[in-house]
């Protein structure tokens, strides 16, 4: 199960998005009048964002134990990979609707940038695409050997 190359991507896969649920993804510092102040983002001040990152993990967790119906893992680490782009795209969003609040909310100046957990989705999508590729691998060396038979 775990010695498994693919079963390894799927658990790094799995810490990555557990650390994007845990740390700030985006801090801004901003004026706004004689009043200085900062704004961060992380995934759990978002409920959408969360609740999608939520079973992206359990998702990647579920697929490394089934690693005996290789089709159905595979399905399914596709569609935890359509996810994790879909998880990389709502964190972009959200991060530019704050932005956007806060110059709309009267800051004259905005200063964000991004933090080094923000780019953990891309190691997520990368992560699962390496364990899909591991998976369909396994799947067409199975099948040759079937047809040895």
């Amino acid at each position: 199960m775990i010695q498994r190359i693919q079963s390894l991507y799927l658990l790094l896969a799995a810490i990555a998005g557990i650390a994007v649920a845990r740390f700030d993804l985006w801090k801004a510092t901003f004026t706004q009048g004689t009043v200085a102040g900062t704004d961060t983002f992380n995934a759990t001040s978002n409920y959408m964002v969360f609740i999608v990152l939520i079973i992206s993990i359990l998702l990647s967790v579920g697929c490394i134990f089934l690693y005996k119906n290789r089709k159905l893992q595979f399905r399914l680490t596709v569609v935890n990979l359509l996810l994790s782009v879909g998880i990389m795209a709502l964190i972009y969003l959200k991060i530019q609707d704050s932005a956007q609040k806060l110059s709309a909310g009267g800051a004259v100046s905005i200063r964000g940038s991004y933090l080094i957990p923000a780019f953990l989705p891309v190691v997520m999508i990368v992560c699962l695409f390496l364990a899909a590729r591991g998976i369909y691998k396994d799947e067409k060396l199975i099948k040759s050997l079937d047809r040895l038979r």
